[in-house]
């Protein structure tokens, strides 16, 4: 079944570059809005739409302090996607050990062919 075009669930979400960036720059701790704009040379317009989304998926949690609003990532929200991943990485694992072992062949018949 495809996935629907909109923002609504983690992959969506995590679909834009920009909102991965806003989630590397969230994950060394909690930040305002005002940060998450100086560290990626994005305008605050752009950079609120995109916290909206990422809010929306529960992917970060915004908090007030003052009239500032501080924002944290919500990696609990990511597993979904690891999960996804993990059989993708056990391929790539199984492919890589069978290079190994295709590798240890071609050593042991160039050693064998020495004596």
């Amino acid at each position: 079944m495809a996935r629907s075009s909109t923002t609504s669930d983690v992959f969506n979400a995590i679909g834009d570059a920009h909102r991965r960036e806003i989630l590397d720059v969230l994950i060394t701790g909690e930040k305002p809005v005002g940060a998450i704009v100086n560290d990626l040379s994005m305008s605050q317009p752009q950079v609120s739409k995109h916290l909206r989304v990422l809010s929306e998926v529960g992917l970060v949690r915004c908090r007030a302090e003052g009239r500032r609003r501080l924002y944290r990532l919500e990696p609990e929200r990511l597993r979904p996607l690891q999960e996804w991943l993990v059989k993708y990485e056990q391929a790539w694992n199984d492919r890589l050990d069978r290079v190994d072992d295709y590798l240890q062949e071609l050593q042991q018949g160039v050693s064998g062919s020495d004596t």
